[in-house]
């Protein structure tokens, strides 16, 4: 249990944000700097959705939530030292980057609570048909 949170908290939260730090990376020459992180988010937010959809399990709600928080602080933490800092972006901070942080914090919480909300229905037996 242990290491698959270890893996969905921070391979995945990793491997996401680097996702989009090579998205950047490949559309700077190509997209203005001020479009560029309206460019990435919804590639973005697709991977992030196949990821919890496919290859996240967690067993709670709560799982979801640490999931959301250490995701979020990761994308903030990385951001902040390998974009602000190593590239020197001063002006990095836009709305593009709080919707992105948003997405990143809400995104776990909805597939999570998707997920346990499906968990708890039961089984619907088949309808029958009228003759």
């Amino acid at each position: 249990m242990k290491s698959r949170f270890l893996r969905d908290a921070f391979g995945w939260g990793a491997g996401l944000w680097f996702l989009g730090y090579m998205l950047g990376i490949m559309l700077f020459p190509f997209v203005p700097a001020a479009a560029l992180g309206w460019a990435i988010s919804p590639i973005g937010a697709a991977a992030t959705l196949l990821v919890l959809a496919k290859r996240v399990q967690g067993p709670s709600f709560a799982y979801y939530l640490e999931i959301a928080l250490i995701w979020t602080a990761m994308a903030a933490i990385f951001d902040y030292l390998f974009i602000v800092k190593a590239l020197g972006s001063a002006n990095y901070y836009k709305l593009d980057v709080y919707v992105y942080y948003a997405l990143t914090f809400a995104l776990p919480l909805a597939v999570g609570g998707w997920k346990m909300n499906k968990l708890k229905q039961p089984a619907q037996p088949p309808e029958r048909k009228a003759l």
